[in-house]
């Protein structure tokens, strides 16, 4: 275990865009501050946000730098990636201790994320060996039909502040590794981080022009980046709101998009599950990054035969963890992210007690001493959460946790289903029947049996139903596919020109 010091003030680093091989001022009259959540006197980068102007410029340097990353052969590519994935490597401890400080979570969540996202990378930069299509036999004799693989162009990379590195990395791979080129507009609030991971395909040797970064806010940017026609895909993962509005954007134009939106995510414990197995997965799923993620459980559905002993046991555990600065070995859950995220956290628990939710731990902002200058709030707990609240329908994006008891699957299935997100979902048990069961009739893009609502892996595919997402689905072959145009051959080796009598 890393013990960094917790007093260390590092310097206020200066940031730039990174557009067509050099970092530059951005064009805005706004400044973009980059702070500490859990110390918010602590300021840990500054720099001149981006504006259209530079979003142009970035779209400039992309398209002259296209042909020629087009043409480098995906082996060559992969090669790049997997410099970039050994660099990262080596700086994995010291970008760890960056994302806590300013995205705030704990750096073991911060050194488990640096890890995927290196894993992501380097499965990817595999990709490199194995970016081709399929052949298949034809009705006519003496032809070869087969499928080939092209980039799409100039593509858009929209990323949220909850995963700072892992987000960008399962984007950013795939669609170098296909051929395109990047313009890439992270969260205004982790831009160190992103301007970390930039320098390290920099330096892994990646031509100029080939990643473009942009950092400023999306109203000094505007649609730009989904709008201009030389963006051929988009792949964004943020809010609802900002989601559908780049969908109906990109579908007016007739360009492919992945949204990757909220989560409500349930956990279903049922009677005869391993109640200590099913208590860690949810301490996890609640309140690991503070609730900071689209996969977190944010619904919990107890079988009634176990639901006060379960919830013995959860009050128990989560009166253990201590909130405090990511930086601190002995914290269990960071601050949230900033001010306006902390302000939604506490609202909700307002709405849950109007709701007439029973509060059964948490609620409260932390304020004194050490918690003085951080937006900190205790990790909280509702039950009898009445499925049609507010509380229970809506995505909080913090450590509250809503509580609803079923007597029979079929209500318990009712409950995990009333929702307008199909993001992921936990069920444990030890009857296999009813576990199968559950992964038929839940309406999830992903399914957890006897583990966490969270986590994925490069190799299978990411993304949810109804709310959750729309477009393709992310990582594995899936995201791959999403940068690439597939194109159909088929070649007569005779060279004759034989009429066909297939139609």
């Amino acid at each position: 275990m890393i013990t960094p010091a917790t007093n260390t003030t590092p310097e206020v680093s200066i940031l730039k865009q990174y557009i067509g091989g050099k970092w530059v001022d951005g064009s805005s009259s706004r400044e973009i501050i980059s702070t500490n959540p859990a110390d918010n006197r602590q300021i840990l980068a500054k720099l001149t946000g981006a504006d259209k102007t530079d979003v142009l410029r970035a779209i400039d340097a992309a398209s002259k730098a296209f042909p020629a990353w087009k043409a480098t052969t995906p082996p060559a590519r992969g090669r790049i990636l997997m410099k970039a994935a050994l660099l990262l490597r080596e700086r994995k401890e010291e970008l760890a201790r960056l994302m806590t400080l300013e995205q705030g979570k704990i750096l073991p969540e911060a050194l488990g994320e640096m890890e995927k996202g290196i894993t992501l990378i380097e499965w990817f930069a595999g990709e490199g060996l194995r970016l081709g299509g399929i052949t298949q036999p034809s009705e006519l004799a003496k032809n070869l039909l087969y499928t080939t693989r092209h980039p799409r162009g100039i593509v858009s990379i929209i990323t949220p502040w909850n995963f700072p590195f892992a987000i960008p990395a399962w984007k950013i791979a795939p669609a170098l590794i296909a051929g395109n080129c990047v313009i890439f507009k992270p969260a205004s609030l982790v831009p160190a981080l992103a301007v970390a991971l930039v320098k390290v395909f920099e330096d892994a040797g990646l031509p100029p022009g080939v990643l473009n970064l942009v950092l400023g806010s999306g109203s000094a940017m505007g649609d730009i980046l989904v709008e201009e026609p030389r963006i051929k895909a988009v792949s964004f993962t943020g809010s609802n709101e900002i989601g559908k509005r780049i969908h109906t954007i990109c579908g007016a134009r007739g360009i492919p998009v992945v949204c990757e939106m909220g989560g409500k995510n349930p956990a279903v414990i049922w009677e005869d599950a391993d109640l200590e197995l099913a208590l860690g997965g949810v301490i996890k799923g609640a309140f690991g990054s503070t609730g900071q993620r689209c996969t977190a459980t944010s619904r919990l559905i107890l079988h009634v035969a176990i639901a006060d002993k379960f919830l013995k046991m959860l009050l128990t555990e989560v009166a253990k963890i201590k909130v405090g600065n990511g930086m601190d070995t002995a914290t269990g859950m960071g601050p949230a992210v900033d001010e306006s995220q902390l302000k939604t956290n506490l609202d909700y628990i307002e709405i849950g007690k109007k709701e007439g939710a029973k509060l059964l731990c948490g609620g409260n902002r932390l304020t004194k001493d050490e918690y003085a200058h951080g937006w900190f709030v205790e990790p909280t707990i509702f039950d009898g959460v009445n499925p049609k609240s507010r509380l229970w329908q809506e995505e909080v994006f913090g450590p509250v946790l809503a509580v609803a008891r079923a007597d029979d699957f079929d209500k318990a299935i009712e409950l995990a289903n009333d929702s307008p997100f199909g993001l992921t979902c936990a069920f444990y048990s030890r009857d296999l029947t009813l576990a199968m069961r559950f992964t038929q009739e839940v309406e999830a893009g992903m399914v957890h049996l006897n583990s966490p609502t969270i986590g994925g892996e490069a190799q299978v595919p990411f993304g949810g139903v109804k709310g959750s997402g729309v477009g393709e689905r992310e990582m594995a072959k899936e995201g791959l596919h999403f940068f690439t145009e597939q194109k159909t051959v088929f070649l007569d080796y005779t060279g004759s020109r034989r009429a066909s009598n297939l139609y």
